[in-house]
């Protein structure tokens, strides 16, 4: 299962149910997807197909939606 947490533009924030525990979010787009970390800051874990100025986007987006990127983790993992 993959949860979509939010929409905005062009990209989709979302999680697998069956992942890692470290808080991080999957990010995709119609050009590919990318993982980021949210902790101790929001970081790029991986990236396929990302242009550089699509991933500082998709940065940009992530910050913007920080805390209901974690409330829903943490509604879904628990804790």
């Amino acid at each position: 299962m993959a949860p979509t947490i939010v929409r905005d533009g062009q990209f989709r924030l979302f999680f697998f149910s069956r992942e890692e525990s470290r808080i991080h979010v999957h990010v995709s787009h119609a050009d590919g997807e990318a993982k980021f970390w949210l902790t101790p800051t929001v970081h790029l874990a991986t990236n396929i197909g990302l242009s550089p100025s699509q991933i500082r986007q998709a940065q940009v987006v992530v910050e913007a939606h920080i805390r209901e990127i974690e409330n829903a983790w943490h509604r879904h993992f628990g804790g």
